[in-house]
């Protein structure tokens, strides 16, 4: 009895430290790139793509590779690990999840916000078809 006890607190333990660990790992704050190079850990940070830099997809290593300006202004290299995202064109501001490494950011998601379907017409909200 006092065995099932000791394994059935590690199972409880276990679970509880790994709860713990995937709420920080999901736990990102807000920012823009200059909070994301001060505090070297993985953050959020929203802002619009530069269409007029280059983008590219290095097929070998998977990643794709844009520019993003950040709501504060800043121009900065992201280098994203996989593929561009579909609905990437049409995105109206990008949300990328990652950290500096050296002189670029290194995403590890995207989120893509896209424009409504939805506009007003006459003061009314109507579905475009």
């Amino acid at each position: 009895m006092n065995t099932k006890m000791i394994i059935g607190g590690l199972v409880i333990l276990v679970g509880i430290v790994l709860g713990t660990i995937n709420f920080l790992d999901s736990n990102v704050e807000y920012g823009d790139f200059a909070d994301a190079r001060r505090i070297q850990k993985k953050i959020q940070v929203k802002g619009e793509w530069v269409r007029d830099r280059e983008s590219s997809f290095n097929t070998e290593k998977i990643q794709f590779t844009f520019y993003l300006k950040d709501d504060s202004g800043e121009i900065s290299k992201v280098v994203l690990d996989g593929g561009r995202p579909n609905n990437f064109d049409l995105a109206a501001s990008v949300v990328v999840k990652g950290k500096y490494s050296g002189d670029y950011f290194h995403a590890t998601e995207i989120l893509t916000k896209c424009p409504s379907k939805y506009e007003g017409r006459t003061g009314v909200m109507k579905k475009q078809s």
